[in-house]
């Protein structure tokens, strides 16, 4: 890529007489120097870049009374698990609450309510119904919008349509912004709107090169649409020149790594996992997110040859997503990481603990799973399609992108083989390929349909 990328820590800011203003002409009362501090944080945020806590911390140096600063690196730690002391971030947003507008103090009051309910909440809780009333009465607030909508850097508080609808409603406020067009984009992706969503995040990226909403939207339409060539040569384009800087950036190495995968190359997988997406390069909840998901993945379709480096990527995990999940997408990426670690005894405590969530979501497609990847460790093959093939249709549930649940209609796949259901995989596996083409899916299901003599070929998976 030939385009630099813009500075938009230096684009133009509106100002009100006596306050400084954000990119999108919010009111910041501050100074002028804790305020550009603050911007760019902001603006880091919204690329989906490094050093926005760095930024935001700069700024309540800069200005200890600054409580929108101290609530943003709240909502940091919160949803981020960053390495922030939130009760003491938001005493101090509350104790220099005196003098700032109405819609910092809603922030603030968003974002406390945010932090007390995050473990176990849903997206009807009280912090969740707080920032949706905070967006309603102002929209253009982006960072509150950027922790409300599921995204690479951030859980979100809702999914499916209640996100379309979130994210939709936002278009008369923001218009053709750059960082607007990215997030729509996403939601089209969703949507199966593909061209819509392609024209979105390009008109994004020729605003903002940098913009990651922009690209992860227009990487999963590339991934959807089959276009795996095109669309690795793309991406590693961008992750050379972005990805060093780049929030998350593991995220994007996974997207190129599964294409790489549909197009057969095992030891481009192979290479890229060792180079970019190994502990200790990736820690934490990617390391689970991305390295697990992969190695399960590559496990379930018989590319990943010799041992599994699975002893690093568990010591490098967040280990409460094993045994205590926050939320149904983490507990997905645990259950995946168990079960890498060939952990039943892990697993078996983690289905016994969704069992008894009060969520609905964590009985009835949490526990299954984790059920299911259990009767795959244990070569209960029948059990393990039973399960795992009622689970399909469920996966949008975990708030999941339909690229990272296809790792779970892979291991259903896998299991029907080993059940000698190799009919039904091959079935499965030629939908996929009416949807979509895929050079590693050709290669399956030619393989699994019977040969001129009856018999049909195995272990392949």
């Amino acid at each position: 890529m030939e385009r630099r990328v813009k500075s938009i820590a230096q684009a133009p800011r509106r100002r009100a007489a006596g306050f400084p203003r954000d990119r999108y002409g919010l009111r910041l009362s501050t100074t002028p120097e804790a305020a550009e501090a603050f911007c760019v944080g902001m603006d880091r945020v919204l690329l989906l870049r490094e050093g926005a806590i760095e930024e935001f911390a700069r700024a309540v140096a800069l200005d200890p009374g600054f409580a929108l600063g101290h609530a943003a690196l709240a909502l940091l730690g919160t949803e981020w698990g960053a390495a922030v002391d939130v009760p003491a971030v938001l005493a101090a947003a509350r104790a220099s609450s005196g003098g700032i507008d109405e819609r910092e103090r809603s922030f603030v009051a968003a974002v406390a309510a945010r932090a007390s309910d995050l473990a176990g909440a849903d997206q009807d809780s009280p912090g969740a119904r707080a920032l949706l009333r905070h967006i309603a009465d102002y929209p253009l607030d982006a960072l509150a919008v950027s922790a409300a909508v599921p995204t690479v850097a951030f859980g979100g508080i809702t999914s499916g349509r209640r996100t379309w609808e979130l994210v939709e409603g936002l278009g008369a406020s923001y218009g053709s912004d750059w960082w607007y067009s990215g997030e729509l984009a996403f939601v089209r992706q969703e949507q199966g709107r593909w061209d819509e969503a392609e024209e979105l995040s390009v008109r994004s990226l020729t605003e903002q090169p940098a913009s990651g909403h922009a690209v992860h939207a227009r990487t999963h339409v590339f991934y959807e649409t089959g276009r795996h060539e095109a669309g690795l040569r793309w991406l590693d384009d961008w992750i050379g020149e972005h990805g060093p800087r780049a929030n998350s950036g593991a995220h994007f190495s996974w997207h190129a790594a599964i294409h790489e995968l549909a197009l057969d190359d095992s030891n481009a997988v192979r290479r890229r996992y060792e180079c970019q997406l190994a502990p200790p390069l990736v820690t934490g909840a990617r390391a689970l997110v991305d390295s697990g998901s992969l190695l399960w993945r590559c496990r379930m379709v018989s590319r990943w040859r010799g041992p599994v480096p699975t002893e690093a990527l568990m010591n490098a995990a967040r280990a409460e997503w094993m045994y205590a999940p926050p939320n149904p997408f983490a507990a997905l990426h645990g259950a995946l990481a168990l079960a890498l670690a060939e952990d039943a005894a892990g697993l078996a405590a983690l289905h016994r603990w969704a069992g008894r969530h009060a969520r609905q979501v964590f009985q009835e497609v949490v526990a299954p799973l984790c059920g299911g990847l259990c009767a795959v460790l244990e070569e209960r093959w029948d059990d393990a399609v039973g399960l795992l093939s009622l689970l399909v249709p469920r996966l949008g549930e975990l708030q999941c992108s339909l690229a990272q649940a296809e790792v779970i209609e892979e291991t259903a796949v896998y299991a029907m083989i080993r059940a000698g259901q190799t009919a039904r995989a091959a079935r499965t596996i030629a939908a996929r390929l009416d949807r979509r083409p895929s050079v590693l899916d050709h290669v399956r299901v030619t393989a699994l349909r019977p040969s001129p003599a009856g018999s049909v070929f195995r272990g392949v998976a």
